[in-house]
């Protein structure tokens, strides 16, 4: 018998020790050895502050109960210092009701995809947080905005660049932030590797290689909508092969200026009626560096990226994960004390609504994600190289505008 995702959490928050995060790592970017603690832990030197009371927390609205939100971000709220679960939206009323149970959230603060234009009535609700199919973020995000409230949407940001300019207009139409969850950003491995690679003790960047893949399962309904083109958008690359760009992306520090590409899907793969299923493409950049890797959503699970530089090579294996992320810089295994990446996007972003910092991940970050990806479809479907030097700037960096400290457990 399958168990109810809503009886049992996958992971609890685990106190202490996550809170020190990547204090060290703005000197590990400096010196010739990283800063180190036992085993070669980064030695934190900032506490988290503490959390904020209940009534000063921003209350959110998770719109969609599926794998996602169950397995990983209702439990989030439980390590988030800045957030709270006020409102479940969802096509089943017997499943919120259990969540809501769960987590405290009230009867009234229950929503179904009809009614949910009703939260605009809510004032516990201040963050809309869209957890469906790429296709519907751009309707939800609209109604959220037109409701009064702040959204931060799930990845991909949306299916095409029409809707992600829409939800950014919406927005500023509306007065309020739009944040892309790009969770990895407030990753302290990530971060720690961000930092080393800017202060140039590895050198320069020479070749970026990832690949991200796994094999889908169309008994799973959270697998279902992800091989149907409608919902999804596209395939591998749109669900699991953003994390390699995006992570290239911020590792490198530019923008890549052209890109090459070839598709695969298996001719006989009912999976791959409509989306594609092995993407190999490469990206150049301005600066020299050049990044090649792949995406699939039919081979064996993979989740690996490698930074080579002029003095040293970095190692991610695995790279993306919820939990139990490695890293490795040179012949040293870097260890971390465990964070809970969506409770750090989502204390972001409350403190961009809040105390008006950069939103590390905004909604220009999002359509620049999703203008790439087109063009490495593109690139693959036509066999021609993709120009893609769009003077895009990222409005902050996140290895110098994530606080080392800040809060969470």
């Amino acid at each position: 018998m399958q168990r109810d995702p809503t009886s049992i959490s996958r992971r609890r928050f685990v106190a202490g020790g996550g809170a020190a995060l990547v204090a060290g790592a703005a000197a590990a970017a400096q010196a010739q050895s990283l800063p180190s603690g036992p085993a070669g832990r980064p030695d934190p030197s900032l506490d988290s502050p503490p959390p904020l009371p209940l009534d000063r927390q921003l209350g959110f609205a998770v719109v969609g109960l599926g794998k996602l939100a169950l397995g990983e971000i209702m439990d989030a709220f439980t390590a988030a210092r800045r957030a709270k679960v006020t409102a479940l939206v969802s096509g089943n009323r017997d499943k919120a009701l259990r969540v809501a149970a769960r987590y405290g959230v009230p009867e009234s603060g229950i929503y179904d995809y009809a009614n949910f234009d009703r939260i605009a009535d809510n004032p516990a609700v201040d963050v809309v947080y869209i957890v469906l199919p790429n296709a519907l973020h751009r309707g939800f995000t609209e109604r959220a905005f037109r409701a009064g409230k702040h959204v931060l949407c799930e990845k991909p940001m949306a299916t095409n660049v029409a809707d992600c300019e829409a939800m950014i207009a919406a927005g500023h139409a509306a007065n309020r932030k739009l944040m892309i969850a790009y969770r990895s950003q407030f990753e302290p491995h990530n971060l720690l590797a961000m930092r080393t690679l800017r202060g140039g003790d590895l050198g320069a960047v020479r070749v970026v290689s990832a690949d991200i893949g796994r094999a889908t399962d169309p008994r799973d309904p959270a697998d279902q909508w992800r091989l149907n083109r409608a919902l999804a958008g596209s395939g591998s690359l749109f669900d699991i092969g953003i994390y390699g760009l995006n992570a290239t992306r911020f590792l490198v520090n530019e923008e890549p200026v052209e890109v090459r590409a070839q598709l695969y899907a298996p001719p006989n793969d009912p999976r791959f009626r409509e989306v594609e299923d092995v993407v190999v493409w490469t990206m150049r950049f301005p600066g020299g560096a050049h990044f090649h890797g792949s995406t699939c959503y039919s081979y064996s699970f993979t989740n690996s990226i490698q930074v080579t530089c002029d003095r040293g090579v970095m190692v991610f294996d695995p790279s993306m994960e919820y939990h139990a992320h490695r890293l490795r810089i040179r012949d040293r295994t870097i260890e971390m004390s465990p964070i809970d990446q969506f409770a750090r996007e989502m204390d972001h972003f409350c403190m961009a609504i809040t105390d008006n910092i950069p939103i590390v991940a905004d909604g220009a970050e999002g359509m620049q994600d999703v203008r790439l990806m087109l063009a490495i479809l593109e690139a693959g479907r036509t066999g021609r190289t993709i120009a893609t030097d769009w003077t895009y700037g990222r409005a902050a960096d996140p290895a110098s505008s994530v606080p080392d400290n800040l809060g969470v457990a």
